[in-house]
């Protein structure tokens, strides 16, 4: 059903705030003890609109989903409000404030790897490092990011994405010590994606996919958690080197935010070192087989498109 102005509700901000509302308790921001009886968790949108210090029945329609206008500053106060964090807020105002066009269905462009990139990748022996891109897709891996992970090389092109590796391929819950946390890592930043780009097809079809597959997936999606992959800590039972506790950077490219180069470090001379030094004589054999880079990574001899 059409909006009064003509517009559909933006449901993925009607759920976002909805979310963000529920895990808000009142004492959390600072209403004091409720002694009335609530038929929701969290915060009333009231209270909201309250704390904002805007109209209530403006709060209602803007978590409706049918306040097209909103300004920044309401979005701001709505953030602090509700608490949210600095990747929640961003995330906010990608729902609340789509750029022109965004209405349309657009095909999201294949990425590009430039060619510096894949050499600096390929010259990375003793590391684990990949590129990732739009949806988690992993556009580029060395041989030691092939030999932690899996030969995403050797998969076919659409199935070339960290997300789908890690909830339908049965090595992801041994290979990942706290499956779980990583699972819900990758959703997260699947619905930080979504915001930017909430028409990409591809990215409709994989959580479709994800969707129809795992039963986790489908309940985490639902819950709108956000993550932005910046640094961490990753632990690896790898069938090969047994326990790897590995350190990771991740580091966004300028010419492209939707795609990042990952590292993965053992802190020196610990066991993880040792095992990561194995893997790496492991896979070395493997080096003169290419680099693991995706189709969507430009091959070295082509100009970066402009």
């Amino acid at each position: 059903m059409s909006t009064s102005a003509g517009r559909e509700p933006n449901l993925e901000l009607r759920d976002f705030l909805r979310s963000r509302r529920a895990r808000v308790a009142p004492r959390e921001a600072g209403l004091g003890p409720d002694t009335g009886r609530r038929r929701v968790p969290g915060l009333r949108r009231e209270e909201v609109a309250r704390l904002a210090g805007i109209s209530a029945d403006y709060y209602v329609r803007l978590e409706r989903g049918r306040n097209p206008n909103v300004s920044a500053a309401v979005l701001e106060a709505v953030a602090r409000a509700l608490r949210l964090d600095a990747v929640e807020r961003a995330h906010l105002f990608d729902l609340a404030r789509p750029g022109p066009g965004s209405a349309r269905r657009r095909v999201v462009p294949p990425q590009r790897v430039r060619p510096g990139l894949l050499r600096l990748l390929d010259s990375l022996t003793d590391t684990p490092a990949m590129i990732l891109g739009n949806r988690l897709d992993v556009l580029a891996a060395n041989a030691l990011a092939k030999a932690l992970y899996t030969d995403f090389d050797a998969k076919p092109h659409r199935h070339r994405n960290l997300a789908r590796f890690i909830f339908l391929d049965p090595a992801a819950r041994g290979l990942l010590t706290d499956w779980q946390t990583a699972a819900r890592g990758a959703v997260a930043a699947l619905r930080l994606y979504a915001g930017r780009h909430p028409h990409d097809p591809r990215l409709t079809e994989l959580v479709g996919e994800l969707s129809v597959h795992d039963e986790d997936f489908r309940r985490w999606w639902a819950d709108h958690d956000v993550l932005e992959y910046t640094h961490g800590t990753k632990r690896y039972h790898h069938p090969l080197v047994g326990e790897l506790v590995l350190d990771y950077e991740s580091l966004t490219l300028p010419d492209d935010p939707d795609q990042a180069l990952y590292l993965y470090t053992a802190e020196p001379d610990s066991p993880s070192a040792h095992a990561l030094r194995l893997l790496d004589s492991w896979s070395a054999p493997d080096l003169a087989a290419g680099s693991g880079r995706s189709p969507d990574a430009l091959p070295p001899s082509r100009p970066r498109p402009v």
